[in-house]
């Protein structure tokens, strides 16, 4: 046999062997034993900045908890008859009610024949007749410009006057966003760039919002942690912001500094002298400033007040208020409004290169325009009933209704979390959230180690399991090593929230006793 013949011999054997046998995967057949076609686009070559991606709000802990809600309709017997999701800061879903004027105004530019009808109040009527005019047919389904309608950003750049004392606001500078998030997630698009060690690196906040993490690694940038000091109610501190960036130099180029106040998941408010010391390290280290102020209604704690940065940066002066870029964030999700599904937003700029603002408006055309009933939601926010409009009266009592409940369960939180022995919880002074630390015992860190889990995952795991309890581990925002956290929502009726309270105070006295 020549050596041809013998080769094709053993290719015919081995091909009469099993792929099992032979060390190859064994190939899935398909019903009539064809083998299916191997998918294009597999976990193995899809980008792989989108696996890095990690969203703890909606995590593991979350996707438990919908189980657990679904095993519970099914009948399925548990410690608790209810699953209490206290982990995102989603006002509606967790009872809150809608403003009746912006939803009364929303309808009548939703069904416009309903401007016909005598239960609407003229006000409302008149709002929706001004938004309906300004969109293409006289209709919301239609696109709108790409940074906004023109009517809207003129009624935001009159708020922001107002809310600043009479600092001038260019509408040109409004850019209409789905969300504060699409904003945030379109600067930094403009700010990424280099390799290496010229790579951007962009200065988050620790504990911090996990979209900043998100969006970082989709675009490949460098997250550069500065802590916030959680023994001075997790106030930003200058030496620890130098240090951050300091350090960053070595292995990359940072180029922005984020800031969120009022804080989450923190719930901290930040004093002007704190705003002004920023401002001036920005402006020394030349750092793009980005300010998340979404939460700016939402200030409980006496003595606290909300200082928008703009606002802080021009008092300081045309030495700073003429050079230092600056974009602040807001949103309709937030604050009294708890509007989230609408998905309305704005982002100011501020001394943004002229030929970057070209690009900016390039990247926001790409997707044609934001959601234009968010667009709508976002002028009520900022042009609400009047003084002597029909609409007012009740306007101002649900407002104040709503932030009085929250200052409410804002002191409720801290005053019940300080009672357990193993939980310290600063004041929550603003935003929406509290971000306790908790004591986990040796035993209890040894046992989730053993299980590749965070301490504090393994924590508010057990919680949800025997309590029904959903919150979210501090890891999933970031900690100081060796220190244990979880934030919750305080968002759930007073009703709710006691009860989420005392299971947790029960929960974490037997916690310790086990594992101690």
């Amino acid at each position: 046999m020549n050596h041809g013949t013998a080769l094709l011999w053993k290719r015919r054997a081995l091909s009469s062997l099993s792929a099992t046998r032979r060390g190859l995967p064994k190939e899935k057949m398909s019903e009539n034993g064809v083998s299916p076609r191997a998918k294009v686009l597999t976990i193995d070559n899809m980008n792989p900045t989108v696996k890095k991606v990690e969203y703890a709000v909606r995590g593991p802990i979350v996707q438990r908890a919908l189980e657990l809600e679904r095993e519970l309709s099914e009948g399925m017997k548990k410690p608790f008859v209810e699953v209490i999701k206290a982990n995102i800061g989603d006002a509606h879903a967790m009872g809150q009610q809608p403003i009746t004027f912006f939803r009364q105004v929303l309808a009548l530019c939703s069904y416009p024949e309903l401007l016909n009808d005598s239960s609407f109040p003229e006000d409302a009527k008149s709002r929706a007749r001004r938004i309906l005019q300004s969109c293409g047919g006289n209709s919301m389904g239609s696109y709108s410009a790409s940074q906004g309608i023109e009517s809207v950003r003129q009624d935001v750049a009159r708020y922001i006057e107002r809310r600043d004392g009479g600092v001038p606001c260019d509408p040109d500078n409004i850019f209409l966003t789905t969300g504060a998030s699409d904003g945030i997630v379109t600067m930094l698009k403009l700010l990424v760039c280099g390799e290496g060690e010229t790579r951007t690196g962009v200065m988050i906040s620790i504990p911090q919002y996990p979209l900043y993490s998100a969006a970082l690694a989709e675009l490949a940038a460098v997250q550069v942690n500065y802590y916030l000091n959680e023994e001075k109610c997790w106030s930003m501190d200058l030496s620890e912001l130098q240090r951050s960036l300091d350090e960053a130099r070595r292995h990359c180029n940072p180029r922005a500094l984020c800031v969120i106040n009022p804080g989450n998941p923190t719930g901290q408010v930040q004093s002007r002298q704190c705003i002004e010391d920023v401002i001036r390290f920005a402006a020394k280290e030349r750092l793009f400033l980005m300010a998340d102020e979404v939460y700016q209604d939402n200030v409980y704690a006496e003595g606290c007040q909300f200082h928008s940065f703009k606002k802080v940066l021009f008092d300081m002066g045309p030495e700073y208020s003429d050079i230092v870029e600056l974009v602040s964030f807001h949103s309709t999700s937030k604050c009294y409004m708890g509007e989230c599904g609408f998905r309305g937003g704005y982002m100011e700029i501020i001394n943004l290169d002229e030929e970057v603002r070209a690009q900016l408006t390039k990247l926001v055309s790409v997707r044609l325009c934001p959601p234009v009933p968010g667009q709508a939601l976002m002028d009520l926010v900022v042009n609400p009933p009047q003084i002597g409009e029909p609409s007012y009266d009740k306007f101002i009592k649900e407002r104040t209704a709503t932030l009085s409940v929250l200052a409410e369960k804002a002191k409720l939180t801290e005053q019940v979390l300080n009672t357990v022995n193993g939980i310290s919880c600063n004041p929550v002074q603003g935003a929406m959230y509290s971000f306790p630390r908790i004591s986990i015992p040796e035993k209890a860190i040894k046992e989730a180690t053993d299980k590749g889990q965070q301490a504090d995952m393994f924590y508010c795991m057990k919680l949800l399991e025997e309590t029904g309890i959903c919150l979210v581990p501090g890891s999933g925002f970031g900690q100081r090593d060796g220190t244990y956290h979880f934030r919750m929502t305080i968002l759930p009726s007073t009703d709710k929230l006691k009860i989420l309270l005392n299971k947790v105070k029960e929960f974490h006295q037997k916690f310790t006793e086990q594992y101690s």
